[in-house]
């Protein structure tokens, strides 16, 4: 497709939100079009499926029946959304994608992964990310974080799961970069909001060839 697909992956509280923003607007003062969205959600139906599974209402039908109800929600979402913007040469980001349905899947210790295979391929029919920036940080760091946002808030289905599983996710991320480095670039979310936006500005220039040296000069 004419446009340029990148995702965001992480665990909670990576900074995977602020740092989507932060990229799409470097990438607007330069002159891009940028469609900017999230998974699970981006339609009004794969919306609806977030709310199921965050809830926790999905959870009884266990991990493999949540990554089934995350395609059903994804093939709507690129249907809807991501294909047709990337048609039309938009430079396309997204706050998690596939790569966080296999980890949440799989650090459930339920799910087949060749069962996981076989529905990723179909349900992305060829639309996998140009790039992937994985922002890294330590499941404990992540988990207070992810505390501290929500304030008074009930966690939601996955943010509640023990520090041991969001270890797990963590792993499994790192996994998917050392696996897929042509498309994968781990960006460390520890230090200064400033500095991880210029990391990431630096990837997308170096894998996708885009100069923006006009929009890091303008980052706020």
């Amino acid at each position: 497709m004419a446009g340029q697909f990148i995702t965001f992956e992480g665990g909670d509280g990576s900074g995977k939100t602020t740092q989507v923003r932060r990229l799409a607007d470097a990438l607007a003062r330069s002159g891009i079009e940028v469609v900017t969205t999230r998974e699970p959600g981006g339609t009004p139906g794969a919306d609806a499926v977030r709310h199921v599974v965050l809830s926790g209402a999905a959870r009884a039908l266990g991990a493999t029946m949540e990554a089934v109800l995350f395609a059903a929600a994804r093939a709507d979402h690129l249907a809807l959304v991501i294909r047709p913007a990337l048609a039309r040469g938009a430079t396309v980001i997204c706050d998690r994608f596939h790569d966080s349905t296999r980890v949440y899947q799989v650090a459930a210790s339920e799910s087949d992964e060749r069962f996981l295979d076989r529905l990723e391929d179909a349900t992305l029919d060829g639309a996998f990310p140009d790039l992937t920036i994985i922002l890294d940080v330590p499941a404990e760091i992540g988990f207070e974080r992810a505390r501290a946002r929500r304030q008074d808030a009930v966690a939601d289905r996955f943010e509640a799961d023990e520090l041991s599983v969001h270890e797990s996710r963590r792993a499994l991320f790192l996994s998917i970069a050392n696996a897929e480095p042509e498309r994968c670039v781990v960006i460390d979310g520890r230090g200064d909001e400033d500095e991880i936006a210029a990391d990431i500005l630096a990837a997308v220039e170096d894998r996708l060839g885009l100069s923006l040296a006009d929009a890091s000069e303008a980052m706020p």
